[in-house]
């Protein structure tokens, strides 16, 4: 079997190892993708939508190590309730529960035992050797994972939206990629960007993860953690996100122009994660590590109300969560940092910590005043972020603007 596994001579440097020691490799190439792609169109079909889709690809390159396919029910009941795999799966620390659900009419179709076709956008991309159909508690997984069953979230209301499912669950293997290319500069597996930081020799690599426009108090954070490490990976999560987000086009262009001119070159790395955002919260920061210890980082940045929404998770708890993290558990050293503001008194960007002034001098913007700024057509303040990402924001905005105007006032995204 020829698998895609991107690695190449130079990946000699030290790294921390894949979670639970080894990295997936469950995509295929050349003639073997194509004799499986030419069997699994005899088999009965499962259509893979955006989620399921990147997660197969992440699955398949490695990314969620040490997943090989979709969980089954021990591992999401145990996954529910201890943060981890069952035991049978080796009882690795795993936080969020990586499902693919079916209709009744189409589990119907399917047996265990069998194989059945993966299909993303009309075409076949793989199969799911089908190990187990089971029952899916949504409601529990709500509350467990999301610490709530209000449909104003996010990501209860993608998992309680999709009524009565059943679980498939099963090893994958895929013959075509399921996530489309859209940043081909920034774009690597995890065995290629192991094979990069080891060819720039970076042993200490800080992992930084956004779905958000870098600004001036997230670079106090990235250039802190970047005087104790070898190299900076700024890795945001480039996948399906909530329609008031940035989308991923305009932050990945504030992050090229940001990362050219105001860092070292030799010490910073692009490079993005398409993984379709939960919005979890501690649990979803604990998942995110683990996939940047897949991809070889050795450090990961957890700052305010990592992967929170709203109110629904207190302000540091996505840092609190790895103390329930047992020692040899993670080979990933999480960074945790307070939340940080400019401060005019102190003339520079500065944390609780750090700052002994009043609030009345901090200045502080949420991502919806930002929102709403840019959307009256005013200007970010220098001391809140670049004048070259503010630039890249107002015209994404304005564009968004002139394009509601010309659908007579309905929502249109940047």
């Amino acid at each position: 079997m020829s698998v895609i596994t991107n690695t190449t001579s130079s990946a000699t440097v030290s790294q921390v190892p894949p979670h639970g020691g080894r990295l997936a490799q469950r995509l295929l190439e050349g003639a073997d993708a194509r004799a499986l792609l030419a069997r699994a169109a005899k088999l009965p079909r499962i259509t893979l939508d955006a989620r399921g889709a990147s997660d197969a690809e992440l699955i398949a390159t490695g990314a969620l190590s040490p997943l090989e396919g979709f969980i089954g029910r021990a591992d999401y009941d145990s996954i529910l309730t201890n943060l981890r795999l069952s035991a049978q799966s080796g009882g690795h620390l795993f936080s969020l529960p990586i499902t693919l659900s079916v209709a009744p009419e189409v589990a119907a179709t399917l047996r265990e035992g069998q194989e059945a076709a993966l299909v993303h956008e009309g075409e076949i991309v793989g199969v799911i050797d089908v190990r187990e159909l089971y029952a899916l508690d949504r409601p529990r997984e709500a509350e467990l994972v999301y610490r709530t069953t209000d449909l104003a979230h996010p990501g209860v209301k993608h998992i309680l939206s999709r009524g009565d499912e059943i679980g498939v669950a099963g090893p994958i293997t895929l013959g075509a990629r399921t996530i489309a290319r859209r940043f081909p500069d920034h774009h690597r597996d995890p065995a290629e960007v192991r094979a990069l930081l080891a060819q720039r020799g970076w042993r200490r690599t800080v992992a930084f993860q956004t779905r958000n426009p870098i600004h001036r108090a997230h670079e106090h954070l990235l250039r802190s953690a970047l005087e104790t490490v070898d190299g900076l990976a700024v890795h945001p999560l480039v996948g399906e996100t909530k329609d008031d987000d940035v989308p991923a086009d305009v932050r990945v262009r504030a992050y090229e122009v940001l990362l050219e001119r105001y860092f070292p070159k030799d010490r910073v790395l692009l490079t993005v994660f398409p993984f379709a955002m939960r919005y979890a919260g501690p649990r979803e920061a604990i998942l995110h590590a683990i996939a940047r210890q897949n991809y070889g980082f050795s450090h990961f940045i957890v700052g305010r109300d990592h992967a929170g929404v709203g109110t629904y998770y207190g302000t540091y708890d996505a840092q609190k969560i790895f103390d329930e993290v047992r020692p040899g558990e993670l080979a990933i050293v999480p960074i945790f940092f307070e939340h940080s503001f400019y401060c005019n008194a102190c003339a520079q960007v500065a944390s609780f910590k750090t700052c002994p002034h009043d609030k009345a001098q901090h200045l502080v913007l949420s991502g919806t005043k930002v929102r709403e700024k840019l959307a009256r057509g005013e200007g970010l303040p220098i001391e809140f972020t670049r004048p070259e990402v503010a630039a890249i924001l107002g015209e994404a905005y304005a564009a968004q603007a002139a394009r509601r105007a010309a659908n007579g006032g309905s929502h249109v995204e940047a």
